[in-house]
């Protein structure tokens, strides 16, 4: 039997804020000292207009609203993928592990 597609029973908005936490904490590339595998995040995008840039891509920003639901950070805080430190959040390697299968879907990159 295949391995469950979202073991994690996140719905689309955790997917979402994971995504984009996973492709902030490569980005950064900040390891925790410690914690083998786990990124701190530590600057948060902001949208200008519709959008707003993760390095080279370009993200819609209502695939971002997660980025700021106290919520959305608590279920992902509970199911071990993020923990919250003072000032930055921290993407544990559980979180950087977890395939949401969103990177190609919400991170627009250009074709040239």
């Amino acid at each position: 039997m295949p391995p469950k597609k979202n073991p994690a029973n996140l719905n689309p908005l955790q997917l979402k804020t994971l995504t984009l936490l996973q492709e902030l904490a490569r980005l950064e590339q900040k390891p925790v000292e410690g914690e083998e595998g786990a990124f701190q995040v530590t600057n948060l995008p902001h949208a200008h207009g519709n959008h707003f840039h993760l390095g080279s891509a370009v993200v819609a920003s209502r695939d971002a609203t997660g980025l700021t639901n106290e919520a959305v950070w608590t279920i992902l805080e509970r199911k071990g993928m993020l923990r919250r430190d003072a000032g930055y959040g921290v993407v544990t390697a559980e979180g950087m592990a977890y395939d949401t299968g969103l990177r190609d879907s919400i991170l627009h990159r250009s074709d040239h």
